[in-house]
Order: C-alpha cells, then structure tokens, then sequence
C-alpha cells in the first residue's frame, strides 16, 4: 500500500524535483496540468497530499479554495507551491493550507517539506483506512447472542459476516479480540447498512477511551508494515513553510 498525492502544475522543474521525492516517501504521483480537470479528479477519487501551484497555474488557487467542499478530499493534506510575488504564506494559511513550499524549490527542501508532512498523511490515511481482518466476533443484542466473523475493522466501525439479519438501526454489543493480541474489546455499535448475503456495517458508539487507543495502536502498527518509512510519525504537527 502506498500514500496517493495530485501534484497539479505545468513547471516541468517542479515535477521533475517533486515526483523523486515523493515516491522516496511512498507517496505515488499523478500530475494534472489543468485546473479544471484536476477539479474533476478530486471529486472523483481521494488522495492523501493536493499539491497546488497556486501562483503559475491559473486557477490553482481556485482548485485549492474549493478542496475543503470535496467530500473525498475535504481532510487531504494541502500543499501550496508560491512564487513570491502574487500570494503571501500568511495568505495561503489562511485559506487552510497544511504547507507552503516557495520557488524555486530545491531536492533539500522539498524532501524536508514532505517528510514534515507525511504524519498528517499517515493520521488522515487512518481515519478512512479499513483494515481486512477475519476474526470471530459476539454481538450481543438483548437476550440474544449472535456469531459473526468480521471483513474488515477502522477506527470508527467493522464490517461482519452474519447468519442472520439484525434490525436495522439496532445497537448491539460487540466483542472481539484483535489477531496476534491480547486486545480484547467490547463496544457498542449501530448498524449503519446491510446486504441480502449477510454482510452488515457497524459504526462504533461511545468506545471508552482506552478502547479506542487500543485500536488506534493497533491499527498504527497494521498500516506501519503496509507503509514503509512511517513508524512513528503519527504525532500531530502544525502548519509548515518551507523557504
């Protein structure tokens, strides 16, 4: 598994320093070389980094302002690319950009830029990343106690294998221990959607604080083997600009 980024830009010394670099990181590349059409693809598909050359492309500044309204992109990490004369950094912080990266960029900055960058881009990848993993799970539902095996688990739901169909909108108790652990967790749940073959998707309820640590460490450690480089860099950081 590798991060996914959209670099738009039509400098061809920008891509030729940036793509090298982010594919150092594990973080794959696609280059658009029109506003429009990079709109396009942002509703279309989700990445974890929007690299904007916001003062030489026109309508860059556009594609970054309208990202946040994006439903698959609203939590990408956003880079600004600056030239100096038209958009200040201040500026482009404050229309919510994560980094700024000034021109002409150099291999040494761009690389301190994106490694500074890539626990947010690990943190966002985690709170959509879903983890398939078969283990046996009880829900529990009043008196009655049901066996599933489950597909997949985030931090925020898992998805079952059941035998038999659960109201919808119920809220049962589930219990499970995560593989390889001792992790044992018992959380309630609500049934958010359900299929005629038996699979169901449940949003967890009111985890307890520890629980939910648990499975954060637990996850973590999951999308550290699948992402080279990122062990440890889940610590939050603030916005960035690099000269």
């Amino acid at each position: 598994m590798t991060l996914e980024s959209l670099l738009l830009s039509q400098d061809a010394e920008v891509v030729r320093i940036l793509r090298p670099t982010l594919e150092k990181l594990s973080i794959e590349v696609e280059v658009c070389q029109e506003a429009k059409k990079a709109s396009e693809i942002l509703i279309a598909e989700k990445f974890d980094a929007v690299i904007v050359d916001c003062d030489d492309m026109q309508g860059g500044m556009e594609v970054l302002q309208g990202l946040r309204a994006t439903p698959s992109n609203k939590g990408s990490v956003t880079f600004a690319l600056l030239n100096g004369k038209k958009t200040t950094t201040q500026e482009a912080f404050g229309m919510g950009v994560n980094f700024v990266l000034q021109k002409p960029i150099s291999s040494l900055n761009a690389a301190r830029c994106f490694h500074a960058a890539l626990n947010f881009m690990v943190r966002e990848r985690r709170r959509y990343y879903r983890q398939p993993v078969k283990m046996p799970v009880r829900v529990v539902l009043g008196d009655k106690e049901l066996k599933a095996i489950s597909t997949n688990v985030s931090e925020g739901g898992i998805a079952l294998i059941l035998h038999q169909a659960l109201p919808k909108d119920a809220t049962p108790r589930l219990q499970f221990t995560l593989p390889e652990t001792k992790l044992a967790l018992d959380v309630e749940a609500q049934v958010t959607w359900a299929d005629i073959k038996g699979h169901v998707g449940l949003r967890f309820l009111n985890v307890p604080q520890s629980s939910q640590e648990l499975l954060e460490k637990w996850l973590n450690q999951q999308m550290e083997k699948q992402l080279p480089g990122t062990k440890g860099m889940l610590a939050s950081s603030g916005p960035e600009s690099i000269q």
